[in-house]
């Protein structure tokens, strides 16, 4: 596999410039797939634009300039995906990376209170020795609990890096999802119905709107409400 990667060839979902430059940054394997996380010097440079070189992007790295979801980003390659907090503590700025409604992953500012927790849905779950039950979260990390009242597709609202478990979001009628691929990506919608199909077809869930699709498109963002922001509200 190659480590490098041309702008052209670039993932769809980067909201970046194609032909100002050949090449670009290839995020290293880490929590997120290729597609689904942007490497941190294209986030400094390209979106957040405080970094005009890469070599910019290495100083801070070295100053320990630059974390994610609380902890300090080592590697200018390492990937930030979807509800990855990206903090600067010297600027005390903060963002977390959501998906708009282009099917495009964006940076959106959070406050200093909303930068220490994250979403991280439930994709897993798997018992230990011991009878704990590791609960295996969108972005890579494990959490173990001692009791199990959670499902698949269920998100947690985690604090970061502590991991501590501040709140529990379920895939249940009423909540709030945010839809992260498909036709109706990045929009948000209220679950009326979970269904679960048969034979090897993935389950479905279905909205209030009269819309509907798979539930791995589906990521809940609250119970009644969004916790996040999201982009086309960050503008407004």
């Amino acid at each position: 596999m190659s480590n490098e990667m041309k702008r052209l060839t670039a993932p769809r979902s980067w909201p970046v410039k194609r032909k100002s430059n050949a090449w670009i940054t290839k995020p290293s394997p880490g929590a997120h797939a290729i597609e689904d996380s942007i490497p941190v010097n294209v986030v400094l440079r390209d979106l957040l634009q405080v970094c005009n070189t890469a070599s910019e992007v290495r100083s801070a790295i070295h100053e320990k300039s630059v974390l994610v979801d609380g902890k300090v980003v080592t590697s200018l390659k390492q990937g930030v995906g979807l509800m990855d907090v990206v903090s600067i503590p010297k600027t005390n700025t903060a963002y977390r990376m959501v998906m708009d409604r282009r099917g495009k992953l964006q940076l959106v500012k959070v406050s200093e209170a909303k930068a220490s927790w994250k979403l991280c849905r439930i994709e897993n779950k798997t018992t230990v020795p011991g009878g704990k039950t590791q609960l295996n979260l969108h972005d890579g990390r494990n959490i173990l609990v001692e009791k199990d009242g959670y499902k698949t597709g269920d998100v947690l609202k985690v604090e970061v890096p502590s991991q501590k478990i501040l709140d529990h979001y379920s895939l249940d009628k009423g909540s709030v999802a945010l839809i992260t691929s498909g036709s109706h990506v990045g929009e948000t919608a209220v679950v009326e119905e979970y269904l679960v199909t048969r034979l090897n077809a993935e389950n479905l869930v279905k909205f209030k709107d009269g819309t509907s699709t798979v539930k791995s498109n589906v990521f809940i963002i609250g119970a009644k409400a969004p916790e996040i922001e999201l982009p086309e509200e960050a503008a407004i």
